[in-house]
This record gives C-alpha cells, structure tokens and sequence, in this order.
C-alpha cells in the first residue's frame, strides 16, 4: 500500500519552507483555525498537567458526561456511555471507519482524509456529488442508485458520511437533503456519520441547522471536537457521539481504539470538560470566532466574485471553493501551481478533494489571514471592524493583486477600496 502525506499538511509545509525562504506566500491552503487559546483554557490544562495515568480507552467519564450534555444542549438527549473519545476527531472517523466496515459513500468533494482513511481500512469510497448549491451531503437519489449499483456488482457498501458545515466548500446542506438522506439510509440500511466539528462555527446562527441525528437517531454517528470551535488543532481532542443500542459498533471502536491510541492524554480531557461545558467565557469565544470568520470569508468571497469566479457564498466555518475554469488556464492542478508559483497565493486544488481534475476549483481557507502575532489574532477577534486593521487589509489587497493578474477584471464588478496601510510585509 502506498501512503502519501495529508494534501492539506503538505502544502502547509510547502508554504512555510517557501516563507522561510524568503518568498511572499498568502497562506490560504491550511484549515487551522488562526486564533489564540482561551486563557481559562490553558489554566485548566496546566491544573492537569500531573495527570499522567492512561485512563479508560473510551475517556474519562467526565469528559463523556460533558460531551453528553453539550449534545443535549443541541437538542440531541445523550447517554455518556455513548460517548466514546479520541485524540481529536480525526482518528475517530478512522476507527469508525474501521468498525463499521465496508464501502463507504463520500460526498464530491469532501474532506481530503476521508477517502484516504477508507483506503487506509480497504474500504472503497463512492464519490457522489452534492446537490447544486450545497455541500457536505451526497445528493440522496444519487447515493441511492450509487449503493444499489455497487451492491449488484457484490460490494459491501454500509455506511455514508456527511460534513455538516462544509469543508471544502464552506456550505450547509438544506434540512431537505439531510431528511432525504435519511430516508435513503434506512432504505438501504447505512450507518450515517455526520462530522459536525464546524457546527458552532455557522456564520448566521439563525441558518435552519439539521444534524442527521435529529431524523434517524437510531443510524448516526456524530464526531466533533475542540480544534476549529476554540482553535486548540494542536491539543488533539475529538469526542464520538453513538446511536441508541449501538452496542456492538461501541465494543469495536472501542477495541480499534485499544490498539491504536490506547486511550486520550488525560490533561487534555481535563480540559475538554470545561470547554464541552459551554461556559460563558468560552461561548462568548467561539461567538467572536464565528463573526471573525463569516467577515473575513465574505469579503475574499468578494475578491474572488470580482473576477468573475463562481463560488458558493460560504455560511460556516473558514473556507470557500472558487471555480475559476471561466480563465482557461488548465485544471485544478494547474491553477493551483499558477497562483503559488506566479501570484504568491497558496491555495488547495480540488482533485485533492475527490473533484474533477480538469475543473479548476481549488479550497481556500481564509483563517491564517488574521495575525502573525497572538496580540495581532487577538485584535482581529475583538475589533469591530476587522477588514479595516492594517495586516488585513494588506492581505485582502495582496490577494486581489495577485487575483486581478489572472484575467482582466471586469471594471464594473470592482468596488473601490481602501488602502493598506502597511505595504510590505504579508501577515498570514
């Protein structure tokens, strides 16, 4: 089996060996939230830090009473003994992956380790594209003649898995489609796994939120986690949510778990607790982190509407998916080494998300474009008016520098701007 590197942690590293040797990049190909920890967090870690013991594989029973209550406070009543944790959700998703077995149904495109994690376990992935407009969730009808399809041809295919916001493309689907989905699961007998690490990141909270599991408990998986909603990527904590009587698929995550994490750094769950808690201080965080993100994700929205891109207006977490094949400049790949290379723009090609190569859509994450500096990431979470702090403004004008040499920007679609106040040097 051949393995090659998380596309997403390649190209973060290709960026920063380019930075560091001198080269001015915009680094808008990496999916880290761009904000410091929490104080309150960090005291709680500290506290913990003599916390040395293994502790049990599925987590500390504190952890999974707060995890249970977080998801109770949505809406969705948890039993903690249905709560299993990990060393964030990512590894999760492949012990799930593992336990439940067979092929597995993927949204086209979608996060660029699912498919290699289902190659990683032998299970073959079924790309099934989204509905027009939407992301994150297979078209039903679609997965449903994509299953009955593989079936005939002697596939196992058990189970299917949705991004509730969007990554790649930044998009929430529609209460329809997950209801559909859910009806075409319990026709053809499919676990559900619904990754909702970017749900408390919804840029407009009043957006009609529908999780999988408000309309077929008794098949879905949930997996979240603390890395996008309070930036603690680094911390790696994720925590799996388990349908009703899932007992069997509880003893083999479990069991996969056992062999491959052993169990979460206690210090870690320690405070997870805290944040799965919701307190104040921490809501009050992740209310800015939300607003930051939706500000700063609608104004290179802009920027890329401007040449005439076609892209979804992004509704949660940090990312938009431009389509830039109106320029004729090759596919994914293609445009994706011409904004690097040429225009100092760091972006993700849509083939690594299962897309089309020869569709120039590439995955552009906006989060590292607010600070160098924690002072600089902490003024741009508080500032009532972000896009007007200096190393913003430089890095919107950078990118619409390096956007409008492209292709010719049409004059009428461009709104005057301000200028940046530092000139040089490109934060982020």
């Amino acid at each position: 089996m051949s393995v090659t590197l998380s596309a997403t942690l390649a190209a973060n590293e290709d960026i920063e060996r380019r930075r560091r040797a001198g080269e001015r990049v915009l680094h808008l190909a990496f999916g880290e939230a761009g904000l410091p920890v929490h104080p309150a967090l960090r005291d709680k870690l500290a506290a913990a830090s003599e916390r040395n013991g293994y502790g049990p594989v599925a987590g500390a029973s504190g952890l999974r009473d707060a995890a249970a209550g977080y998801w109770t406070r949505r809406g969705l009543v948890t039993d903690p003994e249905l709560v299993v944790c990990g060393p964030g959700s990512k590894p999760l998703l492949y012990g799930l992956i593992l336990a439940i077995g067979g092929d597995i149904v993927l949204p086209m495109p979608s996060w660029v380790s699912y498919a290699a994690q289902a190659d990683l376990v032998g299970s073959r992935p079924i790309l099934v594209p989204a509905p027009p407009g939407e992301g994150g969730v297979p078209d039903p009808d679609l997965v449903a003649a994509a299953v009955r399809h593989a079936r005939a041809d002697g596939r196992t295919v058990s189970s299917v898995l949705v991004t509730l916001p969007d990554n790649p493309t930044g998009r929430l689907a529609r209460p329809e489609t997950v209801r559909r989905l859910a009806e075409v699961a319990r026709e053809l007998d499919l676990t559900i796994i619904s990754d909702e690490i970017y749900r408390d990141l919804m840029h407009d909270p009043a957006v009609p939120y529908t999780s999988p599991a408000d309309v077929a408990p008794e098949r879905t998986v949930i997996t979240t986690g603390l890395s996008k909603s309070l930036a603690l990527g680094g911390w790696r904590i994720g925590v799996a949510r388990l349908p009703e009587g899932a007992h069997a698929l509880r003893r083999q995550l479990l069991a996969v778990a056992s062999e491959i994490w052993s169990a979460p750094a206690a210090p870690i769950q320690e405070a997870a607790v805290y944040a799965f808690g919701d307190p104040h201080e921490l809501t009050d965080r992740i209310e800015r982190s939300r607003r930051l993100h939706g500000t700063v994700a609608r104004a290179v929205h802009e920027r890329f509407a401007e040449i005439g891109a076609s892209v979804p207006v992004p509704q949660g977490g940090f990312y938009l998916y431009p389509d830039l094949s109106h320029l004729r400049l090759g596919g994914s790949a293609e445009i994706t080494k011409i904004l690097l290379e040429e225009h100092g723009i760091g972006v993700l090609p849509g083939h690594a998300f299962g897309d089309d190569p020869s569709a120039a859509r590439v995955r552009v994450a906006v989060s590292l474009l607010y600070g160098e500096t924690t002072e600089e990431r902490l003024t741009a979470l508080t500032s009532p008016d972000p896009l007007g702090l200096p190393w913003i403004a430089a890095n919107l004008d950078y990118l619409s520098e390096g956007l409008s040499r492209l292709a010719p920007v049409r004059s009428h679609t461009v709104r005057e701007r301000r200028p940046a106040l530092v000139p040089t040097p490109c934060h982020g």
